[in-house]
């Protein structure tokens, strides 16, 4: 069930977030930058993880936190081993391909709630007109509640 959200991201009450990335991407910049200053420990173990591994895009990563935390990093964007470690642009295809390892994951870790940004459309350069159909596509269906931030807005840090 998808659910369109206006907010901060990182309010969300949902299990999990899930964002696009980039194999061995920086996280220097939108929400991955939050993130990864959120949760610096995440950000050690993706270094680590696209040292170790070499992901190609398409695919996922997720990260388990103290306190439950998850996140997701779906490589929809082509790898930065290239760039400088800055992530190159994301194509429909890689966000189709990692839509459908997401849906895989959240079905294998029954996952109750997950929630995501406008994927793809930031450092990825893709239009959301073009991204949005494939989220309904591969996920509209699940049980699992999928939360969807179309707006961002600012909101006070939870306490």
């Amino acid at each position: 069930m998808i659910r369109e959200k206006t907010g901060d991201i990182l309010q969300t009450e949902c299990l999990a977030i899930a964002h696009g990335v980039a194999p061995n991407d920086d996280f220097h910049s939108g929400l991955a930058l939050q993130l990864r200053e959120q949760w610096p420990a995440m950000y050690k173990d993706f270094r680590h993880f696209c040292h170790d591994r070499h992901p190609k895009e398409g695919e996922l990563w997720m990260w388990s936190g103290v306190g439950g935390h998850r996140i997701i990093c779906l490589f929809t964007q082509e790898n930065a081993y290239g760039h400088g470690n800055s992530p190159g642009k994301a194509h429909l295809e890689y966000v189709a391909h990692a839509l459908k390892a997401l849906r895989q994951l959240i079905e294998k870790e029954k996952l109750e709630s997950v929630a995501i940004p406008r994927l793809a459309t930031g450092v990825g350069g893709l239009d959301w007109e073009d991204v949005y159909p494939l989220i309904k596509q591969h996920l509209g269906d699940l049980k699992t509640t999928i939360e969807v931030y179309t707006v961002y807005k600012k909101e006070p840090a939870k306490v």
